[in-house]
């Protein structure tokens, strides 16, 4: 008897919505931690999928968010249910959360964890917070916002915070779950798959042909070059009208979305003795595999 999924909810999120989710035969799930890659995969996915970089919707339209609640749930599926492409779905929820059906492949995909806090820090400034709390029913905050922390003290907060997962999926146990569960379900479910977001930057091209192999894609080889360019950084950010996750106006700035695509600004703010007590908490936190490949 299978274990049910692990219901992971925050004031935006609930994975309770993919319990009801139809799978069909080849649908795509990207499973991704916050300012991870998730757009980037998306858009490697679709131009798997379409073979042009001349995309017939907005990304977010064609690969939806599925828990995200800023967008009604039935909306949603029948957005899906209309596909006849190939699916490729969003969720940033551990696969834990997300029934892993074995007509679907599942795309995990795992950055340094102090370059995504980075990210993540400077996506807050990004975020219009009273959309978003209008979108999701939540109510306004008591009193004054508390003045934010400058991101070098941020990061040493996140990096020593203990929390469960579940409570805060983007706190660093979060990360390293969400990772660590990928990271053994590799091992007896081939339909999950890991993609190191250094190795798309290191060698983009060879990436993208290794997912096409492992999601039965037959690329003509004259197509590649475009599709390659299409999936660049620079390229990328600047379609980001078309790419950013924004179809409900939560970001204030598209452009903004997409900040460095770089990697390395984590370790750049710490000392030599902070960056070993963040070594230290993440032994503590997942297999030494795992942090070998993650942090290598």
């Amino acid at each position: 008897m299978s274990t049910p999924p692990v219901r992971y909810r925050s004031e935006d999120e609930d994975s309770g919505r993919w319990d009801r989710f139809p799978f069909r035969q080849g649908d795509i799930v990207i499973s991704t931690r916050s300012k991870s890659g998730t757009t980037w995969m998306q858009m490697i996915c679709a131009l798997l999928v379409f073979q042009t970089p001349d995309l017939p919707e907005p990304l977010s339209a064609m690969s939806p968010w599925l828990d995200h609640l800023v967008t009604p749930e039935e909306e949603v599926y029948a957005r899906l249910a209309a596909q006849r492409h190939r699916r490729f779905v969003k969720t940033h929820t551990p696969l834990d959360g997300v029934p892993v059906d074995e007509r679907a492949t599942y795309i995990v995909v795992a950055r340094h964890p102090l370059d995504m806090a980075v990210s993540l820090y400077h996506q807050g400034d990004n975020i219009d917070g009273e959309r978003l709390r209008a979108l999701t029913d939540q109510p306004e905050p008591a009193g004054p916002p508390a003045p934010k922390p400058s991101l070098r003290e941020w990061l040493l907060r996140w990096i020593g915070k203990d929390v469960s997962p579940a409570e805060e999926m983007d706190s660093l146990p979060g990360v390293m779950w969400h990772l660590s569960d990928a990271w053994e379900r590799r091992l007896r479910q081939p339909n999950v798959l890991l993609v190191h977001y250094d190795d798309l930057l290191a060698d983009l091209e060879g990436e993208m042909r290794g997912l096409a192999r492992s999601l039965d894609v037959d690329v003509p080889e004259e197509v590649w070059p475009a599709l390659v360019e299409a999936a660049t950084f620079d390229s990328m950010r600047s379609r980001a009208d078309r790419l950013a996750p924004n179809t409900a106006g939560v970001l204030k700035d598209t452009s903004a979305f997409f900040r460095r695509g770089t990697s390395g600004s984590g370790r750049e703010l710490l000392t030599g003795d902070e960056l070993a007590r963040y070594h230290e908490r993440t032994r503590r936190l997942a297999p030494p595999e795992l942090l070998e490949w993650l942090h290598r």
